[in-house]
C-alpha cells in the first residue's frame, strides 16, 4: 500500500520530493519498499508524537530551501479506486493551496454514520478560480472540524448532508504550515527549529532523539485545523475538496470488511484458510491463516489470529485497537507483539 501511495503521486511529483515520517519498527522495511526515495528523506521518529509534530517537522525542513513548496500529507494506508480522479482533485488542491496562506483538506463523502472518523462541516461553495460554475472539482469553505461522534451524532451528520469524513489528506505550502504552527502551537517552534537546523549534519540523529520527545503529543487536526477554523469560515482560509475518488483508509478491520465484502452482511475471510462454516452468522471479518473457521450465532465480529496473538472484537470497536497496542507497549512492555 505504501508503494501504491507513492505511485499515485509520481505523475505530480518526483521521488526526490518525497518525505516519509515513520518509526524505528518500520524504517528499514520502508526503505526496502521505496528504494527510489532518499534515505535522508525517511525520518524515523524516536518516539511517537502523533501527526502535528510529524507534519510540522517536514514543513520546517522543506521551508529551509523552498518555503513556497506545496506539501501534501498522504497517509499510506489508503485505497483509491479512481486514480485519474484522485490526480484531478489533488491538482486542484495544489493550485488552491498556492494562493496565499490557504489550507486545503479533503473531505470523503460520508456513506454511513461512521463513529471512527472525524468529520468536516462544510460551509458555502466557492469558485476560487473564476470558472463560473464550470469547475470539475467543487470547493467549499470549512465551517469547523468535528471530533469522532457517537452513533446518534453521526446519524445526524449524515442526514444533514454537509458533513464529510476527515480522511487525513491535507495540502499547504511549507511556509503556511510553519506560520500556522507558530500561531497555534508556539511551544513546538523552538524544538522544531533546533531539529531542522541540525538536519544534514552529523549531529542530526542525536538532536532528533533529544528534542523530538519534547513535542506535544497532538494531532494536526487539534493543533492547527480546529484552532484555525475557530476564526470562522470567512477568515480561516481553510477549504475542502471532495475526495470522490473511491476512498477507503483500511485503517481498521471494519474498513477491510467493507473493502473485501460485497455487502454489510457478508462473512469475510481474509487470507488463505482451511475452510469456513457459518451458521446463523453474518457480517464477520476473520483473519486466521491455515485454520478452519467456524462461526455459530455471531454477528459483526472481528477475529484476527497471528502466530503470537489473538484479537477478538466487534466491527464497531475495531477503530479502538490502538488502545490495545498502547497497553501492550506501555503496560505489558511487549514490543515483540507490536
Amino acid at each position: 500500500m505504501i508503494q501504491q501511495t507513492l505511485e499515485r503521486l509520481l505523475p505530480m511529483a518526483d521521488t526526490s520530493d518525497v518525505w516519509v515520517v515513520t518509526n524505528h519498527w518500520l524504517d528499514k522495511i520502508i526503505a526496502e519498499q521505496l528504494p527510489t526515495v532518499s534515505a535522508k528523506h525517511i525520518l524515523s521518529e524516536p518516539v511517537a508524537r502523533n501527526t502535528a509534530p510529524a507534519c510540522a517537522l517536514t514543513a520546517y525542513l522543506i521551508a529551509k530551501t523552498d518555503p513556497e513548496m506545496i506539501i501534501g500529507i498522504f497517509p499510506s494506508d489508503h485505497v483509491v479506486a479512481n486514480t485519474p480522479r484522485f490526480s484531478e482533485v489533488i491538482a486542484a488542491g495544489v493550485k488552491l493551496a498556492a494562493q496565499g496562506e490557504n489550507i486545503v483538506v479533503l473531505g470523503v463523502p460520508a456513506t454511513r454514520p461512521e463513529t471512527g472518523y472525524g468529520y468536516i462541516e462544510l460551509g458555502e461553495a466557492v469558485d476560487p478560480n473564476g470558472t463560473n460554475g464550470k469547475e470539475t472539482v467543487k470547493t467549499f469553505r470549512v465551517k469547523r472540524f468535528r471530533e469522532k461522534p457517537d452513533r446518534h451524532t453521526a446519524e445526524r451528520f449524515l442526514m444533514a448532508g454537509n458533513f464529510g469524513w476527515n480522511g487525513g489528506i491535507f495540502l499547504w505550502s511549507a511556509q503556511t504550515l510553519v506560520a500556522a504552527i507558530r500561531e497555534h502551537a508556539p511551544d513546538m517552534v523552538p524544538i522544531l527549529e533546533t531539529i531542522a537546523a541540525a538536519h544534514g549534519t552529523k549531529d542530526f540523529e542525536r538532536v532528533f532523539a533529544d528534542e523530538y520527545p519534547k513535542c506535544e503529543n497532538i494531532s494536526i487536526d487539534y493543533a492547527v485545523l480546529e484552532r484555525r477554523s475557530a476564526k470562522g469560515e470567512q477568515r480561516s482560509g481553510i477549504y475542502c475538496l471532495p475526495a470522490d475518488f473511491g476512498w477507503n483508509d483500511l485503517g481498521s478491520w471494519a474498513s477491510l470488511h467493507e473493502h473485501l465484502g460485497t455487502s454489510d452482511k457478508d462473512n469475510v475471510i481474509d487470507g488463505p484458510t482451511d475452510g469456513l462454516i457459518g451458521i446463523e452468522a453474518e457480517g464477520n471479518y476473520v483473519y486466521a491463516p491455515g485454520k478452519m473457521v467456524a462461526l455459530l450465532g455471531v454477528s459483526d465480529l472481528v477475529v484476527v489470529e497471528t502466530p503470537d496473538a489473538l484479537l477478538i472484537t466487534t466491527r464497531g470497536r475495531s477503530q479502538d485497537v490502538g488502545k490495545i497496542v498502547r497497553q501492550v507497549h506501555e503496560g505489558l512492555k511487549r514490543e515483540d507483539l507490536i
